[in-house]
């Protein structure tokens, strides 16, 4: 009987649509025949497919002798090939008085977890800074590494804190001649930037809520491992910022195990980047890991999704895996696209590690290496289908993937607010909008997260969770957090607790408008339309906005997506859905920033009165369908004549409420009611001529 391997290697092999590249190489694909335009595409194997061939993988770029024609491959492959495993030329950059550092050295920084940026607000000379973005698996970011960030945003950078929508850290504004001081404390605080950008594993995802849950623990430990396997090894990191010293905790021994193993072609051998080569991945790689409902992680949208299967008893068995996900796209490129990950299979829990391996050397191997906007796993995945795909992961896996196991209805959970762990202590949800730690907030929560020796967590929706609290601690922390402007969830306004943003101008050299800058002033225009045609103040649309079309907030998972596509200038996006499974398409190209309300008044007004039961936003443009949302705003001729009711937000801040609350219980009223009666009463007087 043939092996699981066998089949898979020979189900390709023997696919006369499928030509597999010869023993020596023979460059990167050309654009024209590339994975995305031919139909045909070429596929790396694992050896053991053709004996005979002796395969050499597509990173290693050897010299072929008898190679007719030199394949096309991007700058930045060559930037790579020639930097020493991501050292030169930055290493002599960062020595060099200028300011700034030079195009090779920029691509590779990038390796190390940071940006190079200036202020495009101001003009003449460029003022250069530059972005460092953390890496915390789970969000997860300890008491000393918390504060430590705190510290550095004063001291080196513009004063603010970042919450990211991959559950990191961003400080913005580092000086070039400060970049080693605040990378070694970040490092020596037990922190990490290696890997947070670059072409290479991202950070990975996990449901930040600190649960003590089987499945909740097993989800967060797998994305912990994960990262430790696709973590660099070759030291270029430590060699930058710490002069080799290694400041780094002992790794599982599955994880040493799982990256060592070469059972089925997958590692280099005698490389320092056992699975990552001299060149590394052709492009970004995103992976998030949850639990059967929890669809905190936006898990449709990465490169693989993991999803944690559990038996009657809720012991963790194995994982279902996604695989294709992916946000960004380019303007008027139709070939380029959002995609959401589709299943590929389920693997017992003792291989997946493996698994992901697997993926991961399928792309490297097979990826696009020519054309940056078409090096994403998903173009790789829709050029030969899931089934082809899958069998080339099998051949690297040894095993054929079994079914994927049906799974509950995916949900949105935000963990705002105060909740249990189930440990004995708490936990306190606290919404940040668009991530941005400053002013008032920031000193509130140095205080907090100081004084009682909190640990932390970011969410994927830009929000911080403080871990490991005592019920004795509730009240005082709640008070000083109100005071510092971080409320309960109650007491945020709907829009505001799904909205994100990307920070995009001024400081994303990529963007195009406004984003993060912008969706405040946007948040309370979508509101007054709200009650404009009669929307409970309760009801809500996840919003999303971005400067570009690289989507890093994840736009086209919104049910309302903006994307920048010129200045002051917005494409829009209709579709996507509260629970973040489904894709959005575009509705709208070049909508103008104040003629906002000339769209969503009559979607909006629309939806309030043909929706059906619990229909959200989403689910009520994709049944209508976009032509008849376009007819529905090209004919809106303004609001019809007639009452409107108004909805109104009473209650800024918590104490207000709970004074007016006790007042109104003393007769026997709801505070929302004793309030209307003041403010009626307050207007009759004004108009009657009798108030002082």
């Amino acid at each position: 009987m043939m092996t699981s391997f066998a089949a898979a290697v020979a189900a390709v092999a023997k696919d006369p649509a499928i030509p597999i590249i010869p023993s020596t190489f023979c460059g990167l694909k050309s654009a024209s025949t590339s994975l995305l335009l031919c139909k045909c595409p070429q596929l790396l194997l694992p050896s053991t497919v053709a004996p005979h061939h002796s395969f050499i993988r597509a990173v290693s770029s050897p010299v072929k002798p008898d190679a007719p024609v030199e394949q096309k491959r991007s700058k930045v492959e060559i930037i790579k090939e020639h930097s020493d495993f991501i050292r030169y030329p930055l290493n002599e950059e960062l020595l060099t008085d200028a300011p700034n550092i030079n195009e090779s050295a920029i691509q590779l920084i990038k390796f190390h977890g940071s940006y190079q940026q200036y202020n495009r607000d101001e003009r003449g000379a460029r003022s250069y800074s530059f972005m460092l973005r953390t890496k915390n698996p789970c969000g997860k970011v300890s008491n000393q590494l918390y504060l430590a960030m705190d510290d550095l945003a004063d001291q080196f950078g513009i004063g603010t804190l970042r919450l990211t929508t991959r559950q990191t850290f961003q400080l913005h504004g580092v000086l070039k001649k400060d970049l080693k001081t605040v990378m070694s404390t970040i490092i020596r605080s037990m922190g990490s930037t290696l890997g947070a950008c670059g072409d290479l594993n991202r950070n990975v995802l996990a449901p930040a809520a600190p649960i003590y849950r089987k499945d909740y623990l097993f989800a967060q430990k797998t994305a912990e491992n994960i990262a430790a396997l696709l973590t660099p090894q070759s030291g270029f990191y430590y060699d930058m910022w710490v002069d080799g010293e290694k400041v780094m905790s002992a790794e599982p021994p599955e994880v040493v195990k799982a990256r060592n193993d070469n059972s089925h072609g997958t590692n280099f051998t005698n490389s320092p980047e056992p699975i990552y080569g001299t060149q590394f991945l052709p492009r970004k790689f995103k992976i998030a890991v949850t639990i059967p409902g929890d669809n905190s992680v936006d898990l449709f949208t990465n490169d693989i999704g993991v999803v944690v299967v559990s038996d009657a008893d809720g012991e963790p068995q194995g994982f279902n895996l996604y695989v294709g996900g992916g946000m960004g796209r380019t303007h008027r490129m139709e070939n380029t696209f959002p995609r959401l990950a589709e299943p590929l299979g389920y693997v017992p829990k003792e291989d997946i590690l493996y698994a992901v391996k697997a993926i991961v050397v399928t792309q490297r191997e097979n990826g696009r290496r020519d054309d940056r906007k078409y090096s994403r796993m998903k173009y790789l995945i829709s050029s030969l289908g899931i089934e082809k795909f899958r069998a080339v992961v099998e051949g690297y896996y040894g095993k054929k993937f079994k079914p994927c196991h049906e799974l509950p209805e995916w949900e949105f959970k935000s963990y705002l607010g105060w909740r249990d762990q189930g440990d004995g202590g708490l936990f306190c949800g606290l919404h940040v909008d668009s991530g941005r730690i400053k002013g008032i907030m920031k000193k509130t929560l140095r205080e907090v997260i100081e004084k009682y020796n909190l640990n932390v967590r970011i969410t994927p929706n830009q929000n911080i969770i403080l871990c490991d609290i005592r019920q004795a601690w509730k009240r005082p922390i709640t008070t000083a957090l109100a005071q510092g402007g971080l409320l309960q969830p109650r007491y945020v306004d709907p829009l505001n607790v799904t909205a994100m943003a990307c920070p995009a101008m001024p400081l994303c050299p990529l963007a195009i408008t406004e984003a993060e800058r912008g969706i405040p002033d946007l948040l309370k225009r979508v509101r007054a339309v709200f009650e404009k045609v009669g929307l409970k103040y309760s009801e809500s649309v996840v919003i999303r906005v971005t400067g570009c079309p690289n989507g890093c907030a994840r736009p086209y998972m919104a049910e309302l997506g903006l994307v920048g596509d010129g200045p002051n200038s917005y494409q829009f996006w209709l579709g996507g859905t509260p629970n973040q499974t489904t894709l959005a398409t575009v509705f709208k190209e070049k909508v103008k920033i104040h003629d906002l309300e000339k769209v969503l008044e009559p979607l909006f007004y629309h939806w309030k009165r043909k929706r059906l039961s619990k229909e959200s936003f989403g689910e009520f443009t994709n049944r209508m369908g976009k032509e008849k949302m376009l007819e529905v705003v090209d004919k809106w001729e303004g609001m019809p004549q007639g009452p409107l009711r108004y909805n109104l937000k009473l209650f800024a801040d918590k104490e207000t409420y709970e004074k007016v609350d006790a007042l109104a219980k003393l007769q026997d009223k709801s505070a929302h009611q004793l309030a209307m009666e003041i403010i009626r009463n307050f207007v009759a007087s004004n108009q009657n001529g009798t108030i002082e």
